[in-house]
């Protein structure tokens, strides 16, 4: 009886322990996502301010797709202190987020690399191997939304989720 008392205090105490740190989590990511948000204004706001938007679009767009993820983490962690389960389907979602902003990076890096007209072994190199990735990348993806369908399908069985 005893046994049972201590180790109920011992569970309820590191479940408070555990709200505690995902909730200091939830301030470091949410003043990180504040600092990445006006980090992204800021660079959109200097494009426009001296007309060079073509030449920031990359930057802005890494910027807001970090700020995506970073929310979706932001998500998850709620949903954690929340339910107290640790949920698949978010974190699936932030792979599928960083693998299309890999991708669009890649895309508009190659689109700059193949204006210039002359083309050196490097140039070539770098080409080659961007390919691959961006392949790479493609499957990751297929598979994280492949993922994704079979998560929400077939959820877990409920005893499976209160443990």
């Amino acid at each position: 009886m005893v046994e049972d008392k201590l180790r109920d205090h011992f569970d309820y105490s590191l479940g408070k322990v555990e709200v505690v740190i995902y909730s200091v989590l939830a301030l470091l990511l949410s003043v990180t996502v504040l600092a990445a948000i006006a980090s992204a204004g800021k660079l959109l706001w200097d494009a426009l301010r001296h007309w060079a938007i073509a030449t920031q679009t990359l930057p802005v767009l890494n910027e807001l797709l970090v700020v995506l993820m970073l929310v979706e983490i932001l998500h998850t962690v709620r949903i954690s202190i929340r339910s107290h389960v640790l949920v698949t389907e978010p974190f699936l979602v932030v792979g599928l987020i960083a693998s299309i902003r890999r991708m669009l990076v890649i895309s508009l890096e190659m689109a700059t690399l193949t204006k210039e007209a002359s083309w050196s072994n490097q140039g070539e190199s770098i080409f080659r191997s961007s390919m691959l990735e961006l392949g790479l990348l493609g499957l990751l993806v297929f598979v994280l939304v492949f993922s994704i369908t079979l998560v929400r399908r077939y959820p877990p069985p409920k005893d499976f989720r209160d443990v």
